[in-house]
């Protein structure tokens, strides 16, 4: 036996074979960051910071932050109402036609250690001022019977005062304004209840219980005040004073004024322009003298200049008349508002003609501007010959028409070609004419007869046709026309965008101007194609998103010259119409607005908006509407499109009423965000609210594309081969949309493989089996543009009252 000596271990061939250490090339976290003794790369350095902050740290930041917004908040409530802030306006509105809104206001009045400034509308409007609390108020009483007045005032109102019936809460027409003021942008609000005292004490609590689920569907969260009382009155002045206040984003980035006093000097000797002297608090942001500025309702201005004028109901008054406080043998000065002023006013700023923003709405097209080319002379032959047939060519005229009158009528091929629908309607009118000369060919004596007959039946049947003329004048006049309208909504829903192939007409002349696409979603649409003679007169930015975050952080940045915030002051506008004046002495509140850089200049505004439950009325493509975007006000006629997010959009014939639509008009440009109302106006003058949304873009690019769907029939059918009729009529319409694909309403795919016959029958394929029942179809589109209807004048709306006119559509029979 060997010795005791260990042999040692060899490995054998399967053994594992593990990677060696490399130490020189790996290095820990710690040994990195000695070799960079602390440098850091540029562009990891604001990352690290930012993903560094310890929790304490992070802690810190967060109570900072959290910090800065309460004292914006207090900064806020404080600077509103204070001697370096405008007066806090409180707009009252009466939502029942029980409340009594005088009761209310010198409920109001009637508060301890306060002064009251009655202003020029006595009744309507007055300022308070309490020393004691270091704050004043400016109340108005809404005029609910024009609701454009109303929506006006709410666009400049700090807080709204809604007044509630105990019984009702609010009638059809207060929740009527509510949809549009909710619609438009709600500023801070408060609820009183009128009345409440009255009640027996036994059925307040029911009353309250009732009137608390009413205000549930507007105002699940808001607290009721009672206002009978003067103790009840001060609780609610406090809670408006202290409630947080709610912002409008698209008056917060604006100058806005609402006028305690005008003045108008006539430019010259007719006295219908001159300069209008504006006066009131500036709000929102600064307002410089070198923008523009839009009074709402009339349209858009240059200022002048601006004075400083002297506060009308400041907070620690120096002089005028004497007034006594409530509860107090202490006197306390008063100035009038609209009154004459101790002080000369000073002028702060006036215009600089270098800086000043042009009124310029439209560019102005060069009408050479296009390649102007001589006609060659074949052109110049063709053209001859063309006038030498149109010459020799001989019609068949009715007799004793003339020369001139033949040169107006069609042949059957030229008005297969040319014919339109207004020709249609002329038609008819020819038939109706020849039916006219046939009743004059009616004999004397068989005239003399039918007279007779009809004054018997008329001195028979007098007293019915008395009562069917009462009751007709109860009727609108206007049912006919209502009625073809749901039946056109009707069949658009049942069978979108199918029209009826023209038999009279060559389909491909008819409908030259549309195109067929193999897929609407990636098929090309040159944008810049085929523009409208309109295009050339509007404005379009190269990157309106950039433009607008340019414009918004020049606000923010506050570097802007000119009248701060809580200023009184005056300001002397421009080549103003004279009904400026006439609306403010009507009792109309006159309000101004500052305009951002180029919003006065026209251009194509996209808005997306969705029908208002309240209305059921058709509304078609190319109607006339009133829009309120924002502060403005005007008039247009719309094109709908779908919400998508494609670049074609297809149009829609009628406003749906089940989801978002884009409506797209020419009008001046602005910036979103902004709220939209759409209304329409009846024939007695009524404005009813068909839509709300608010401002998309400002985008002439956006492709509008109309489509029409052209059907046929299966008329002989071999497996994935069918024999189609009654799409075309003729053979040349066949071969020439041939290259357009087809589809049917069971989602078959196909093409035209020939045209059989002469009467438009034609060969199909398609990619499975077709049955008996589906129909055939043919998509073609073309491109559509807005009309030019823009308008800003929009005139006054009487006083509303509920269309109890309702047509059940389901109920209408289909032709």
């Amino acid at each position: 036996m060997v010795s005791g000596e260990q042999q040692p271990h060899r490995p054998g061939a399967l053994k594992q074979q593990n990677k060696q250490h490399k130490s020189g090339k790996h290095r820990s976290k710690g040994g990195l960051e000695r070799e960079s003794k602390g440098r850091v790369e540029a562009k990891l350095l604001s990352k690290k910071l930012k993903r560094d902050l310890k929790k304490l740290d992070r802690r810190h930041k967060a109570s900072q932050l959290r910090r800065q917004r309460k004292d914006a908040v207090f900064m806020e409530k404080r600077n509103l109402g204070n001697k370096d802030g405008p007066p806090h306006l409180v707009v009252i509105v009466p939502l029942h036609a029980r409340i009594d809104a005088q009761e209310a206001l010198k409920l109001i009045q009637s508060q301890d250690s306060v002064v009251v400034h009655q202003s020029e509308e006595v009744g309507r409007s007055f300022s308070m001022v309490c020393p004691r609390f270091k704050q004043r108020w400016s109340f108005v009483l809404a005029d609910v019977g024009n609701f454009y007045e109303l929506l006006d005032l709410a666009k400049v109102a700090d807080t709204l005062l809604f007044m509630l019936d105990p019984n009702e809460g609010w009638d059809s027409y207060g929740d009527y304004c509510l949809s549009c003021l909710f619609a438009q942008g709600l500023p801070s609000y408060v609820l009183a209840v009128q009345g409440l005292n009255s009640i027996p004490l036994k059925k307040r609590s029911d009353v309250k219980r009732i009137i608390g689920k009413t205000m549930d569907k507007r105002f699940p969260d808001a607290k009721l005040f009672s206002m009978d009382t003067v103790q009840e009155a001060a609780l609610l002045l406090r809670q408006v004073t202290t409630q947080k206040q709610r912002h409008l984003a698209f008056r917060d980035r604006r100058s806005y004024l609402m006028a305690q006093r005008v003045d108008f000097l006539p430019s010259d000797s007719s006295g219908l322009v001159g300069t209008v002297k504006l006066s009131g608090y500036i709000r929102g942001q600064i307002l410089n003298v070198n923008s523009l500025v839009h009074i709402v309702g009339i349209g858009d201005f240059q200022m002048s200049q601006i004075d400083a004028s002297a506060d009308p109901c400041p907070l620690n008054p120096r002089g005028g008349r004497t007034h006594t406080k409530k509860g107090d043998d202490t006197e306390m000065k008063e100035e009038p508002i609209g009154g004459e002023l101790e002080e000369e006013p000073k002028v702060l700023m006036k215009a600089d003609p270098k800086e000043q923003e042009s009124l310029l709405t439209e560019a102005i097209p060069d009408p050479m501007e296009g390649e102007q080319t001589w006609p060659t002379e074949e052109e110049l032959k063709e053209a001859e010959d063309s006038v030498q047939k149109k010459k020799n060519v001989v019609r068949k005229v009715p007799k004793g028409t003339s020369e001139y009158q033949a040169a107006w009528i069609l042949d059957d091929d030229e008005s297969g070609a040319e014919k339109s629908s207004s020709e249609d309607d002329d038609d008819d009118y020819m038939e109706e004419v020849e039916d006219g000369a046939m009743d004059e060919t009616v004999s004397g004596e068989d005239r003399e007869s039918e007279d007779e007959e009809l004054e018997e039946s008329e001195s028979l049947t007098g007293a019915e046709s008395t009562q069917d003329e009462q009751y007709d004048e109860k009727v609108d006049g206007e049912e006919d026309e209502l009625l073809h309208k749901y039946k056109q909504q009707r069949a658009e829903e049942m069978f979108p965008d199918e029209v009826d192939t023209p038999r009279d007409q060559v389909v491909r002349v008819r409908y030259q101007k549309y195109r067929g696409l193999k897929s609407f979603r990636t098929s090309p649409w040159d944008p810049k194609e085929n523009l409208p003679r309109d295009y050339s007169r509007i404005f379009q930015f190269h990157d309106f998103a950039r433009t607008r975050k340019r414009i918004f952080q020049e606000i923010r940045a506050e570097e802007a010259e000119g009248a701060m915030v809580g200023w009184f002051v005056t300001i002397h506008i421009s080549r103003v119409p004279v009904s400026v004046k006439e609306s403010f002495q009507n009792g109309a509140p006159v309000i101004l607005c500052s305009l951002l850089p180029h919003e006065q200049k026209m251009s194509v505004v996209n808005m997306a908006v969705r029908r208002y439950a309240g209305n059921s009325e058709p509304l078609k493509s190319k109607e006339e509407l009133i829009f309120q975007c924002g502060f403005r006000r005007f008039r247009a006629s719309p094109l709908y499109s779908q919400h998508t997010t494609a670049n074609k959009h297809k149009c829609e014939r009628f406003l749906p009423s089940d989801t978002t639509v884009i409506v797209t008009v020419y009008a001046p440009i602005m910036f979103p965000p902004a709220s939209v109302l759409m209304f329409k106006q009846r024939n007695n003058g009524m404005h009813d609210l068909v839509a709300t949304g608010s401002l998309l873009s400002v985008d002439p690019d956006r492709i509008l594309v109309k489509r029409i769907v052209l059907s046929g029939h299966p008329f002989k059918i071999l497996k994935r081969t069918a024999v189609v009729r009654f799409m075309f009529f003729n053979r040349e319409d066949v071969l020439w949309f041939k290259p357009v694909e087809l589809r049917t309403k069971w989602g078959r795919r196909g093409h035209i493989k020939e045209a059989l016959g002469t009467h438009g029958h034609m060969k199909c394929h398609f990619d499975g089996q077709l049955k008996s029942q589906d129909t055939v179809l043919i998509n073609l589109y073309k491109r559509v543009f807005p009309k030019w209807t823009y308008d800003p004048y929009v005139p006054e709306p009487v006083p509303w009252t509920k269309n109890e006119h309702v047509v059940d559509v389901q109920e209408i029979d289909m032709e």
